[in-house]
């Protein structure tokens, strides 16, 4: 995913934000971010919603994300709203090329995992 389609936001002024678009045919969630003053209202979690609500609405069959496996707020926050780790014998080109740039970038710092809901 070289440019996210859609920035979705929540606040005003901005609390959090998330980056979406389209990786091997599913939406996938780039980037999930709230200022560290909200966090812990709920903020990550409506966006999450709403992320699976525009997939939903755009007739993806699922939303992909790629984030660290032992962090709390990583995938055991994600599990908690339904995702699951994705084998990487599912993982299509875009993704696996997604997953590799990730790698290049330096970004694998902790154990990373893909996930799908």
């Amino acid at each position: 995913m070289d440019d996210p389609e859609v920035v979705l936001v929540e606040g005003e002024p901005p609390a959090g934000f998330a980056l979406i678009g389209w990786v091997d045919g599913n939406l996938h969630l780039d980037q999930l971010a709230v200022h560290p003053e909200s966090m812990r209202q709920g903020i990550g979690g409506r966006l999450v919603t709403a992320v699976i609500e525009h997939a939903r609405a755009a007739g993806a069959p699922a939303v992909t994300l790629t984030t660290y496996r032992d962090v709390p707020w990583n995938a055991p926050w994600y599990e908690r709203h339904g995702f699951a780790v994705m084998p990487e014998a599912e993982w299509g080109p875009e993704l696996r090329a997604l997953v590799e740039h990730e790698r290049e970038l330096g970004i694998e710092v902790a154990p990373r995992v893909v996930m799908r809901r």
